[in-house]
């Protein structure tokens, strides 16, 4: 834990693109740093897997977060979608258990209505949550990088809520 606070990697899992979210402080949190880790698609599936593994242990090494936070795993309609997401969570998963970082899971509803106050935002009021909690000039781009802060946020405000009322 660092000075300000809990560090709290917050992922948006994906092959193509993994958003990422370093987010620091609970009562203020403070992005640290957020982004994307790409693969081509013209690249076969575990060479693919490789590298998100090799770039998030690479993150965890760096920032050496306290957790690391993640959505839970939803039903899709496009199965090949599903299983992409449900390959990427698993390299989060085993990156985060190597380096011993915990692993907490939120359901969107759940990152939703701690980030925006309403569980059926939408991804424009969410983008611009994240932008005003963060006190950041954008909105963070790419889609999964803002999706990535969400979650960290919602940790951050999660956190602090179970820390007040410990504290009763």
């Amino acid at each position: 834990m660092s000075e300000r606070g809990e560090i709290i990697l917050g992922v948006d899992p994906g092959t193509a693109l993994l958003g990422y979210g370093l987010v620091v402080g609970n009562d203020e949190p403070l992005a640290l740093e957020y982004g994307v880790l790409s693969t081509p698609s013209s690249e076969r599936m575990p060479a693919r897997l490789l590298k998100l593994y090799e770039g998030l242990s690479t993150l965890l090494r760096r920032h050496a977060p306290d957790v690391v936070v993640i959505e839970e795993l939803f039903f899709s309609r496009n199965v090949t979608t599903a299983l992409s997401v449900g390959q990427a969570r698993g390299v989060v998963l085993l990156a985060a258990a190597q380096a011993g970082v915990p692993v907490v899971e939120y359901k969107p509803a759940e990152v939703k209505q701690a980030v925006a106050g309403y569980g059926k935002a939408d991804k424009a009021q969410m983008q611009e949550m994240v932008r005003i909690l963060l006190n950041l000039d954008e909105v963070p781009k790419p889609d999964d990088a803002a999706d990535a802060l969400a979650v960290a946020l919602c940790h951050a405000q999660t956190s602090r809520f179970h820390r007040a009322v410990e504290q009763r």
